[in-house]
């Protein structure tokens, strides 16, 4: 039994397939890390704003944690200003759990990155 035309087309095609998938990671994950930089950026040169908020409300994102790997988690509020608009600000863990759904406060946040909130008594 002899070799086809077909055979020589796989051997030559497979590392030229491989080579394809490699930039296609490498793009993604390229993006990825500008994207990173850019937010990181923008948020930097982004003013440091206090406003009243309220918590509107709260949710985590988990991932992982199957088998032998280990789970992480990841925190978010939606505060809601005076002038009726929202945003969705992530946290660390333990300042998410300092905070209740109605809580009213001071929010300080530069761009899209959460500082803190300082709670007010209500009357």
């Amino acid at each position: 039994m002899g070799f086809s035309p077909f055979d020589n087309f796989m051997f030559s095609a497979i590392p030229v397939f491989i080579g394809i998938i490699f930039f296609i990671v490498f793009g993604f994950i390229l993006v990825a890390i500008i994207g990173g930089i850019n937010k990181w950026n923008k948020n930097n040169n982004s003013p440091k704003l206090t406003v009243p908020a309220e918590v509107v409300t709260k949710r985590t994102k988990t991932s992982g944690g199957s088998g032998d790997s280990s789970a992480s988690t990841w925190y978010y509020v939606t505060f809601q200003v005076e002038s009726g608009d929202r945003m969705e600000l992530g946290m660390k863990g333990s300042e998410y759990g300092m905070l209740a759904e109605d809580d009213i406060g001071m929010l300080t946040f530069q761009g899209t990155r959460y500082l803190e909130f300082k709670r007010v008594v209500k009357d």
